[in-house]
């Protein structure tokens, strides 16, 4: 049975350790891919990363398109071109960023047996792969700016403050398709 977990913020020093390699793929695993698969839902968010549990292995989750991909022990293996978007986290909750990604990745990973294959994404897809394997690597996607000052606030358009609200805008936009229109503000912030 699956439990929402909390999910550990910017300041924990967990969330900056590098996640061990995955040698066991019996219970324990499946049960912390289940966890990790719940609260990114309930979030809601596109990815979430055993890290940000605070758990120091290389695992994750990502769902675009109503299509769950359990990762464990992911590497990108190439990458092209470069895609500049928004992109949020759960673990920094309130805050956007544009950020410059690679367009396209691909990843080579093993399924919760232990089963390797292969999965590559652009948009949406690609971007979410690349941020949650850097939390495996204990990297924000706040390291890729040049200050925090680059963050946008991403208001709940409650205030009727027009910077939150295009910020939102702009969120809507980054993540159109993803998500249905009613979740679109909260996933954005919330890539993983």
């Amino acid at each position: 049975m699956s439990s929402v977990r909390p999910i550990i913020q910017l300041g924990d020093p967990r969330l900056r350790l590098r996640g061990e390699t995955v040698d066991s793929f019996g219970k324990v695993l499946h049960e912390l891919l289940d966890d990790l698969t719940a609260t990114m839902r309930a979030a809601p968010g596109v990815g979430l990363a055993a890290p940000q549990f605070g758990e120091p292995v290389r695992c994750c989750v990502v769902e675009v398109e109503n299509h769950l991909y359990e990762l464990v022990n992911p590497m990108i293996v190439r990458s092209d071109g470069t895609d500049r978007d928004l992109e949020g986290c759960l673990s920094i909750p309130g805050y956007v960023a544009y950020v410059t990604r690679k367009e396209r990745v691909w990843v080579v990973a093993q399924d919760r047996r232990g089963k390797k294959f292969k999965v590559s994404g652009s948009g949406l897809l690609g971007r979410a792969l690349q941020h949650e394997l850097d939390h495996l690597d204990g990297k924000l996607y706040i390291d890729y700016l040049d200050s925090l000052d680059d963050l946008i606030p991403a208001g709940r358009g409650d205030d009727g403050d027009a910077a939150d609200d295009a910020a939102d805008e702009a969120a809507d936009d980054a993540e159109a398709g993803a998500r249905p229109r009613a979740r679109v503000r909260r996933a954005t912030r919330a890539l993983a």
